[in-house]
């Protein structure tokens, strides 16, 4: 409740310095005005002394408070409620083309290659609330996973439900995995549009070759981010299935064709990484997030609700008491 309650004008506050002055000025007063008179004996003079009269600073007390109440109000109370709404005037179309081969199941990043490319990547389209994302999956043959979407929570959802599946063909398909990124955005009418391309391995599948698919990509204006997962030397990687259906791991170099990847950045005008481990996965994310701005407006709304009536006329009531006890309770007092 407080986080919304301002005060226009806070200066007036400062007026709050001069009540210390008005106290100690009437106290001096009241010490000034009080009569002396010395006599011997004071026993004809004996008398209780009136309950009422000790009461008589109260008026003094509510003439206080009456002015600190209007001082208040002079600041100008108010409580704002504030609600905004956000515009993209240039999106960005974003294609994510993942590998899903079961050497993605390396654990040379942890826990392994997909799964730590998948929670970078969920952090990754949370930090992209004006674009549009979509998801492919590749390994011997592509598919969609997700079209373009402005829907986070759909992309994050499918982002999660991706995994190693025996059913695609087992291989590395570069090619078709870019060719089907191309094909969804091909048609986007986005200011910017961007694939990302994640590998771990060398074009070994597929009837798509990759430069061809580069050069579509090129033509129709898609910038491609490429990115080679995997640890330099060897990975404890998938080699083999066991009878009870688990993988068998072993120590298996890692081989990435490099080469190819820069070739497929610089002709649609993009830029190779290497991740090597979680930190320089993420580190890339971040990195192609903060070359691929996107202009967003936001537009707030405020309503305010002013409070300073409530206070001028309870100064004004404190005010009245204070003038009907000065003239009828204390009135013999003054």
């Amino acid at each position: 409740m407080f986080d919304r309650f301002v005060f226009e004008d806070p200066q007036f506050f400062w007026l709050l310095l001069l009540l210390p002055l008005v106290l100690a000025w009437y106290v001096w007063k009241r010490n000034r005005q009080t009569a002396e008179l010395r006599i011997s004996s004071i026993r004809g003079f004996e008398a209780k002394s009136g309950f009422i009269g000790k009461l008589r600073p109260i008026l003094f007390v509510l003439r206080l408070l009456v002015l600190a109440l209007v001082i208040t109000a002079l600041a100008r109370p108010r409580t704002v409620d504030v609600s905004s709404r956000t515009s993209s005037n240039f999106g960005i179309d974003i294609v994510m083309a993942i590998d899903v081969s079961a050497s993605m199941l390396a654990r040379d990043l942890d826990p392994n290659r997909l799964e730590a490319t998948k929670q970078v990547a969920a952090d990754f389209v949370r930090n992209r609330p004006g674009d549009r994302i979509g998801l492919v999956v590749y390994a011997g043959e592509s598919f969609t996973q997700t079209p373009i979407t402005s829907d986070k929570s759909i992309v994050l959802s499918s982002l999660e439900a991706i995994e190693y599946n025996k059913v695609l063909e087992n291989g590395t398909a570069i090619g078709m995995g870019l060719a089907t990124a191309v094909n969804r955005l091909k048609d986007s009418e986005a200011e910017s549009k961007v694939i990302i391309l994640l590998t771990d391995g060398m074009n070994n599948a597929g009837f798509i070759d990759p430069k061809i698919a580069s050069e579509l990509a090129a033509e129709f204006g898609i910038k491609t981010y490429t990115v080679g997962v995997g640890s330099n030397g060897t990975a404890l990687s998938p080699i083999n299935i066991l009878p009870n259906g688990n993988f068998q791991y072993g120590r298996v170099p890692v081989e990435i064709d490099e080469v190819l990847m820069k070739e497929i950045a610089d002709m649609t005008g993009g830029k190779y990484f290497r991740a090597t481990d979680n930190e320089s996965l993420e580190a890339i994310y971040e990195e192609i997030d903060s070359l691929e701005k996107t202009e967003i407006e936001e537009f707030r709304y405020y309503n305010y609700q002013e409070k300073f009536r409530p206070l001028i006329l309870l100064a004004g009531l404190l005010l009245l008491i204070e003038v009907l006890l000065r003239f009828t309770i204390f009135r013999s007092f003054v």
